[in-house]
Protein backbone atom coordinates (compact mmCIF):
# COMPACT_ATOMS: atom_id res chain seq x y z
CA UNK A 1 0.00 0.00 0.00
CA UNK A 2 1.43 3.34 -0.86
CA UNK A 3 1.97 5.80 2.47
CA UNK A 4 4.66 7.52 1.99
CA UNK A 5 3.19 10.94 0.57
CA UNK A 6 0.86 11.74 3.38
CA UNK A 7 3.55 10.49 5.99
CA UNK A 8 6.37 12.88 4.36
CA UNK A 9 4.03 15.63 4.25
CA UNK A 10 3.07 15.33 7.82
CA UNK A 11 6.76 14.89 9.19
CA UNK A 12 8.16 17.62 6.35
CA UNK A 13 5.78 19.91 6.16
CA UNK A 14 3.11 19.69 9.20
CA UNK A 15 5.41 20.19 11.22
CA UNK A 16 8.10 23.09 10.33
CA UNK A 17 11.03 24.56 11.99
CA UNK A 18 9.70 27.84 13.92
CA UNK A 19 12.13 31.21 12.54
CA UNK A 20 12.80 32.60 15.37
CA UNK A 21 10.84 35.98 15.93
CA UNK A 22 8.18 35.77 13.07
CA UNK A 23 5.80 34.16 14.94
CA UNK A 24 4.42 34.64 18.58
CA UNK A 25 4.97 31.97 21.13
CA UNK A 26 2.00 29.39 21.46
CA UNK A 27 2.66 28.20 24.64
CA UNK A 28 5.46 28.41 27.50
CA UNK A 29 8.83 28.11 26.33
CA UNK A 30 9.87 24.45 26.44
CA UNK A 31 13.01 23.48 28.37
CA UNK A 32 12.84 20.12 26.28
CA UNK A 33 16.24 19.80 24.08
CA UNK A 34 16.19 19.54 20.26
CA UNK A 35 17.35 15.98 20.58
CA UNK A 36 13.89 15.24 22.54
CA UNK A 37 11.60 16.54 20.57
CA UNK A 38 13.67 14.87 17.01
CA UNK A 39 13.57 11.81 18.97
CA UNK A 40 9.55 11.82 19.71
CA UNK A 41 8.79 13.23 16.24
CA UNK A 42 10.68 10.29 14.73
CA UNK A 43 8.79 8.44 16.89
CA UNK A 44 5.44 9.27 15.76
CA UNK A 45 6.34 9.13 11.92
CA UNK A 46 7.43 5.71 12.97
CA UNK A 47 4.11 4.57 14.43
CA UNK A 48 2.65 6.94 11.51
CA UNK A 49 4.46 4.18 8.85
CA UNK A 50 4.20 1.21 11.04
CA UNK A 51 0.22 1.44 11.78
CA UNK A 52 -0.27 2.54 7.83
CA UNK A 53 1.12 -0.24 6.66
CA UNK A 54 -0.98 -2.51 8.46
CA UNK A 55 -4.30 -4.31 6.68
CA UNK A 56 -7.63 -2.83 8.40
CA UNK A 57 -9.03 -5.85 9.48
CA UNK A 58 -12.67 -5.91 11.13
CA UNK A 59 -12.46 -4.76 14.73
CA UNK A 60 -14.05 -4.92 18.20
CA UNK A 61 -14.61 -1.89 20.71
CA UNK A 62 -16.26 0.12 17.74
CA UNK A 63 -17.81 2.49 20.56
CA UNK A 64 -14.12 3.96 20.89
CA UNK A 65 -14.84 5.63 16.96
CA UNK A 66 -17.50 7.48 18.74
CA UNK A 67 -17.42 11.26 19.03
CA UNK A 68 -17.88 12.37 22.27
CA UNK A 69 -18.79 16.29 23.74
CA UNK A 70 -21.14 17.94 21.64
CA UNK A 71 -18.77 20.43 20.42
CA UNK A 72 -16.78 17.85 18.73
CA UNK A 73 -20.01 16.42 17.50
CA UNK A 74 -21.67 19.40 16.43
CA UNK A 75 -18.23 19.55 14.04
CA UNK A 76 -18.45 16.11 12.40
CA UNK A 77 -15.62 15.50 14.65
CA UNK A 78 -13.14 17.64 13.37
CA UNK A 79 -10.99 18.03 16.62
CA UNK A 80 -7.78 16.32 16.43
CA UNK A 81 -6.23 19.94 15.79
CA UNK A 82 -8.15 21.76 17.95
CA UNK A 83 -6.64 23.25 21.12
CA UNK A 84 -7.75 24.83 24.58
CA UNK A 85 -9.93 21.80 25.16
CA UNK A 86 -10.48 18.92 27.79
CA UNK A 87 -11.80 17.00 25.14
CA UNK A 88 -8.91 16.51 23.24
CA UNK A 89 -7.42 13.70 25.07
CA UNK A 90 -10.37 11.59 23.58
CA UNK A 91 -8.81 12.66 19.74
CA UNK A 92 -5.53 14.22 20.18
CA UNK A 93 -3.55 13.77 23.33
CA UNK A 94 -1.24 16.66 22.35
CA UNK A 95 -4.00 18.45 22.45
CA UNK A 96 -3.78 18.84 26.41
CA UNK A 97 -0.84 20.61 26.33
CA UNK A 98 -2.57 23.95 25.00
CA UNK A 99 -5.06 23.75 28.32
CA UNK A 100 -4.50 26.96 29.65
CA UNK A 101 -6.15 26.46 32.94
CA UNK A 102 -7.40 23.37 34.72
CA UNK A 103 -10.74 22.31 32.87
CA UNK A 104 -13.42 19.34 33.94
CA UNK A 105 -16.12 18.33 30.96
CA UNK A 106 -19.38 15.92 31.60
CA UNK A 107 -21.88 14.79 28.76
CA UNK A 108 -24.85 12.63 27.97
CA UNK A 109 -25.62 11.06 24.52
CA UNK A 110 -28.95 9.74 23.36
CA UNK A 111 -28.64 7.14 20.72
CA UNK A 112 -30.93 5.58 18.77
CA UNK A 113 -33.37 2.90 20.70
CA UNK A 114 -32.71 2.68 24.19
CA UNK A 115 -28.71 3.15 23.71
CA UNK A 116 -27.82 5.73 26.04
CA UNK A 117 -23.83 6.93 26.49
CA UNK A 118 -22.03 9.52 28.14
CA UNK A 119 -18.30 10.40 29.36
CA UNK A 120 -16.15 12.85 31.51
CA UNK A 121 -13.14 14.52 31.28
CA UNK A 122 -10.71 16.66 33.36
CA UNK A 123 -7.37 18.09 32.64
CA UNK A 124 -4.69 20.18 35.07
CA UNK A 125 -1.25 21.12 35.00
CA UNK A 126 1.16 18.54 37.32
CA UNK A 127 4.70 20.59 37.90
CA UNK A 128 7.38 18.97 36.42
CA UNK A 129 5.02 17.07 34.29
CA UNK A 130 3.07 19.20 32.55
CA UNK A 131 -0.52 18.61 31.34
CA UNK A 132 -2.53 15.57 32.75
CA UNK A 133 -6.16 14.61 31.54
CA UNK A 134 -8.23 11.73 32.51
CA UNK A 135 -11.58 10.71 30.54
CA UNK A 136 -13.98 7.87 31.25
CA UNK A 137 -16.61 7.12 28.28
CA UNK A 138 -19.00 4.63 28.32
CA UNK A 139 -21.51 3.20 26.99
CA UNK A 140 -25.03 1.45 27.85
CA UNK A 141 -26.57 -1.03 25.21
CA UNK A 142 -29.78 -1.20 27.34
CA UNK A 143 -31.83 -4.28 28.40
CA UNK A 144 -32.43 -7.75 26.67
CA UNK A 145 -34.45 -10.24 26.80
CA UNK A 146 -33.03 -13.83 27.37
CA UNK A 147 -34.76 -16.98 25.72
CA UNK A 148 -34.33 -20.35 24.98
CA UNK A 149 -34.23 -21.96 21.70
CA UNK A 150 -38.22 -22.13 21.37
CA UNK A 151 -38.49 -18.49 22.43
CA UNK A 152 -39.38 -19.02 26.01
CA UNK A 153 -38.55 -16.13 28.15
CA UNK A 154 -35.51 -16.87 30.53
CA UNK A 155 -35.06 -13.36 32.52
CA UNK A 156 -32.94 -10.32 31.00
CA UNK A 157 -29.65 -9.09 30.73
CA UNK A 158 -27.84 -5.52 30.09
CA UNK A 159 -24.58 -5.16 27.79
CA UNK A 160 -21.84 -2.34 27.49
CA UNK A 161 -18.79 -0.72 27.11
CA UNK A 162 -16.19 1.99 29.19
CA UNK A 163 -12.98 3.18 28.30
CA UNK A 164 -10.83 4.48 30.66
CA UNK A 165 -8.02 7.12 29.93
CA UNK A 166 -4.76 8.82 31.34
CA UNK A 167 -2.77 10.98 29.53
CA UNK A 168 -0.18 13.94 29.59
CA UNK A 169 1.48 15.96 27.50
CA UNK A 170 4.23 18.23 27.22
CA UNK A 171 5.80 21.02 24.61
CA UNK A 172 9.30 19.70 22.19
CA UNK A 173 9.61 23.28 21.20
CA UNK A 174 8.12 26.62 20.55
CA UNK A 175 4.79 26.08 19.17
CA UNK A 176 5.12 22.10 19.00
CA UNK A 177 3.29 19.48 21.75
CA UNK A 178 2.85 16.23 21.87
CA UNK A 179 0.68 13.91 24.13
CA UNK A 180 0.49 10.12 25.07
CA UNK A 181 -2.22 8.65 26.68
CA UNK A 182 -3.03 4.96 27.95
CA UNK A 183 -6.43 3.72 28.17
CA UNK A 184 -7.83 0.36 29.39
CA UNK A 185 -11.06 -0.72 27.90
CA UNK A 186 -14.00 -3.19 29.26
CA UNK A 187 -17.03 -4.55 27.50
CA UNK A 188 -19.89 -6.79 28.84
CA UNK A 189 -22.82 -9.01 27.48
CA UNK A 190 -24.96 -11.28 29.95
CA UNK A 191 -22.21 -12.91 31.79
CA UNK A 192 -19.61 -12.74 29.14
CA UNK A 193 -16.25 -10.33 29.93
CA UNK A 194 -13.58 -8.83 27.18
CA UNK A 195 -11.06 -6.33 28.58
CA UNK A 196 -8.11 -4.60 26.24
CA UNK A 197 -5.31 -2.08 26.62
CA UNK A 198 -4.30 1.05 24.31
CA UNK A 199 -2.23 3.87 24.00
CA UNK A 200 -3.11 7.16 21.88
CA UNK A 201 -0.08 9.11 20.42
CA UNK A 202 -0.27 12.72 19.17
CA UNK A 203 1.57 15.68 17.78
CA UNK A 204 0.12 19.43 17.38
CA UNK A 205 1.91 22.28 16.14
CA UNK A 206 0.68 25.94 15.91
CA UNK A 207 0.97 28.57 13.82
CA UNK A 208 0.10 31.90 15.97
CA UNK A 209 -0.58 35.33 14.61
CA UNK A 210 -3.69 37.13 14.05
CA UNK A 211 -5.11 34.29 12.14
CA UNK A 212 -3.51 31.10 13.86
CA UNK A 213 -2.88 27.47 12.12
CA UNK A 214 -2.98 24.27 14.06
CA UNK A 215 -1.87 20.86 12.23
CA UNK A 216 -1.88 17.72 14.02
CA UNK A 217 -2.25 14.32 13.82
CA UNK A 218 -2.74 11.25 16.30
CA UNK A 219 -2.32 7.66 16.27
CA UNK A 220 -5.47 6.39 18.41
CA UNK A 221 -6.59 2.47 19.60
CA UNK A 222 -2.75 1.10 19.30
CA UNK A 223 -3.26 -2.13 21.70
CA UNK A 224 -4.71 -5.65 22.65
CA UNK A 225 -6.74 -7.57 24.18
CA UNK A 226 -6.06 -9.40 27.48
CA UNK A 227 -9.66 -11.41 27.94
CA UNK A 228 -11.09 -12.07 24.52
CA UNK A 229 -14.75 -12.98 24.69
CA UNK A 230 -14.12 -16.07 23.19
CA UNK A 231 -11.03 -17.57 22.54
CA UNK A 232 -10.17 -15.68 19.04
CA UNK A 233 -8.39 -12.13 20.06
CA UNK A 234 -10.34 -9.79 18.35
CA UNK A 235 -8.69 -6.08 16.70
CA UNK A 236 -8.50 -3.12 18.03
CA UNK A 237 -10.12 -0.24 15.94
CA UNK A 238 -6.65 0.95 15.52
CA UNK A 239 -7.12 4.75 13.98
CA UNK A 240 -4.81 7.33 12.31
CA UNK A 241 -6.05 10.94 11.78
CA UNK A 242 -4.56 14.13 10.80
CA UNK A 243 -5.94 17.72 10.75
CA UNK A 244 -5.57 21.69 10.65
CA UNK A 245 -8.04 23.89 12.11
CA UNK A 246 -7.74 27.85 10.81
CA UNK A 247 -9.28 30.95 11.53
CA UNK A 248 -9.95 32.84 8.04
CA UNK A 249 -9.24 36.46 8.13
CA UNK A 250 -11.78 38.79 8.92
CA UNK A 251 -13.93 36.29 10.47
CA UNK A 252 -15.23 35.22 13.38
CA UNK A 253 -14.62 31.27 12.87
CA UNK A 254 -12.83 28.58 13.28
CA UNK A 255 -12.60 26.27 10.82
CA UNK A 256 -11.30 22.64 11.01
CA UNK A 257 -10.20 19.64 8.41
CA UNK A 258 -9.42 16.36 9.50
CA UNK A 259 -8.95 12.98 7.68
CA UNK A 260 -9.50 9.84 9.87
CA UNK A 261 -8.80 6.30 9.00
CA UNK A 262 -5.58 6.44 7.03
CA UNK A 263 -4.47 2.97 7.81
CA UNK A 264 -7.53 1.41 6.38
CA UNK A 265 -6.77 -0.37 3.11
CA UNK A 266 -7.79 1.07 -0.14
CA UNK A 267 -7.09 0.72 -4.00
CA UNK A 268 -5.41 3.57 -4.47
CA UNK A 269 -3.79 6.44 -2.42
CA UNK A 270 -6.81 8.92 -2.99
CA UNK A 271 -9.17 6.90 -1.57
CA UNK A 272 -7.28 7.30 1.72
CA UNK A 273 -8.76 10.89 2.10
CA UNK A 274 -12.42 10.19 1.33
CA UNK A 275 -12.90 9.24 5.06
CA UNK A 276 -12.71 12.83 5.84
CA UNK A 277 -14.40 15.41 8.01
CA UNK A 278 -15.35 19.45 7.96
CA UNK A 279 -16.65 21.73 10.84
CA UNK A 280 -16.91 25.32 12.00
CA UNK A 281 -17.14 27.44 14.66
CA UNK A 282 -18.61 30.72 14.90
CA UNK A 283 -18.36 33.35 17.39
CA UNK A 284 -21.33 35.14 17.66
CA UNK A 285 -20.72 36.90 20.34
CA UNK A 286 -18.52 36.69 23.76
CA UNK A 287 -20.96 34.10 25.13
CA UNK A 288 -22.98 32.37 21.79
CA UNK A 289 -21.20 29.70 19.52
CA UNK A 290 -22.53 28.22 16.34
CA UNK A 291 -21.03 24.69 14.82
CA UNK A 292 -21.84 23.12 11.94
CA UNK A 293 -20.21 20.06 10.16
CA UNK A 294 -19.87 17.27 7.71
CA UNK A 295 -18.78 13.82 7.84
CA UNK A 296 -18.06 12.26 4.24
CA UNK A 297 -17.76 8.91 5.15
CA UNK A 298 -21.33 8.89 7.13
CA UNK A 299 -22.95 10.45 4.63
CA UNK A 300 -21.25 7.73 2.13
CA UNK A 301 -22.16 4.72 4.33
CA UNK A 302 -25.71 5.78 5.65
CA UNK A 303 -26.98 6.11 2.03
CA UNK A 304 -29.75 4.27 1.29
CA UNK A 305 -31.13 3.56 -1.91
CA UNK A 306 -30.45 6.43 -4.41
CA UNK A 307 -30.89 9.20 -1.16
CA UNK A 308 -28.85 9.60 1.96
CA UNK A 309 -31.19 12.80 2.99
CA UNK A 310 -29.30 14.62 5.77
CA UNK A 311 -26.93 11.80 6.87
CA UNK A 312 -23.40 12.98 7.77
CA UNK A 313 -24.74 16.78 8.54
CA UNK A 314 -24.20 17.97 12.19
CA UNK A 315 -24.68 21.60 13.73
CA UNK A 316 -24.85 22.70 17.34
CA UNK A 317 -24.32 25.71 19.90
CA UNK A 318 -22.50 26.73 22.87
CA UNK A 319 -23.18 29.17 25.69
CA UNK A 320 -19.69 30.39 26.83
CA UNK A 321 -19.74 32.17 30.61
CA UNK A 322 -17.09 32.59 33.13
CA UNK A 323 -16.67 29.47 34.48
CA UNK A 324 -18.66 27.12 32.65
CA UNK A 325 -19.45 26.23 29.45
CA UNK A 326 -23.23 24.62 27.72
CA UNK A 327 -23.29 22.95 24.44
CA UNK A 328 -25.39 21.06 22.89
CA UNK A 329 -25.07 18.99 19.42
CA UNK A 330 -27.15 17.34 16.40
CA UNK A 331 -26.04 14.76 14.28
CA UNK A 332 -28.12 13.51 11.25
CA UNK A 333 -28.15 9.37 10.33
CA UNK A 334 -30.44 10.32 7.56
CA UNK A 335 -33.73 8.01 7.06
CA UNK A 336 -32.15 6.22 10.35
CA UNK A 337 -32.67 8.63 12.68
CA UNK A 338 -30.39 11.58 14.57
CA UNK A 339 -28.61 11.68 17.49
CA UNK A 340 -28.40 14.38 20.48
CA UNK A 341 -25.42 15.11 22.98
CA UNK A 342 -25.66 17.81 25.52
CA UNK A 343 -22.37 18.94 27.89
CA UNK A 344 -21.37 20.58 30.45
CA UNK A 345 -17.60 21.98 30.69
CA UNK A 346 -16.63 24.18 33.60
CA UNK A 347 -12.55 26.05 34.21
CA UNK A 348 -11.67 25.28 37.65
Amino acid sequence: MRIGPFVYFFVTVALPKPVNNNYEIAMTPTRSSPRRGDALVLTLAFLLITCSSAKAQNSTYSFLRNDISARSAAMAGSFVSMRNDVNTIFYNPAGLATVTQSQASFGYFKHLLDINAGYASYAQELSGIGMVGFGVNYVNYGTFDETDALANKLGTFGAGDLALSVGFAGELEENLSYGVAGKFIYSSIADARSSAIAADFGLLYVIQGANPISMGASVLNLGTQLNPYIDTRENLPLEIKIGATVKPEHLPLLLSVNVHRLNDTQDDLISHFRAFSVGGEFTLSKELRFRFGFDNERRRDLKLGTSSGLAGFSFGGGLVLETLRFDYGFTSLGKIGSLNRVTVGMVL
